[in-house]
């Protein structure tokens, strides 16, 4: 194992539960509608399209999707006011470097997103990669981010474990042909994860290097 790829929102910082307790509002608000967590769970770790769809789906065509984002967003930056690392993200982050594994990232959100709270949370420069959705055509569940990202960290897909949270990107790296962890958060725990490599509740249950081991014997 030579590197290790990690999704952004709702992997490394819980972001997906505060956008669905904002959306959640909103759309009560605006709409009258309660916001189902099973639903908006499959919209986690692609593009706003798919989003917008399912807005459009229990809401109908009329719809301003593009308002109901700037509600939510508001609401949002309330509620995040100070963003934490998930349990064991640090430690995970610390043991690559200690092993000397090229860490990457590989996320559907936008650079300028990502790179902020990367910043603010003081670990962007554990980071050789990262690949956000400036940088390809076609976001996840689409593989080309997980592609790309693979071939800046210069790695075969066989060299390399992804940690996702969500559907959208664990289809996008088995497509990929890269191993996966699945690490879900509040959001996305009840969704029903298949032909991942291994999942754990959050990075403090094991050591990143017993997760390699258990992997690699499989």
């Amino acid at each position: 194992m030579k590197g290790i790829i990690f999704d952004f929102d709702g992997l490394i910082v819980d972001t997906e539960t505060v956008w669905y307790e904002a959306f959640k509002e909103t759309l009560f608000e605006k709409h009258a509608i309660e916001l189902d967590l099973a639903g908006y769970s499959n919209c986690i770790g692609t593009g706003n399209e798919i989003l917008y769809q399912y807005f459009r789906e229990i809401a109908g065509n009329s719809v301003d999707c593009e308002q109901i984002e700037e509600e939510a967003f508001n609401k949002y930056k309330d509620k995040m006011k100070e963003p934490l690392l998930r349990e064991g993200v640090k430690a995970y982050l610390d043991e690559a470097k200690e092993y000397n594994l090229v860490i990457g990232l590989a996320s559907s959100s936008s650079r300028d997103w990502v790179h902020s709270y990367l910043e603010q949370l003081r670990i962007i420069d554990y980071f050789e990669v990262i690949n956000t959705k400036e940088d390809v055509s076609r976001v996840k569940p689409d593989l080309e981010l997980y592609i790309k990202t693979l071939r800046d960290c210069n790695l075969l897909p066989t060299e390399v474990i992804v940690f996702e949270d969500s559907l959208n990107g664990l289809n996008a790296a088995k497509q990929a042909g890269i191993r996966c962890v699945i690490v879900p958060n509040d959001v996305t725990r009840n969704l029903v994860f298949k032909d991942h490599d291994y999942e754990l509740h959050s990075m403090s249950q094991e050591a990143l290097c017993d997760v390699i081991q258990k992997i690699a014997s499989t």
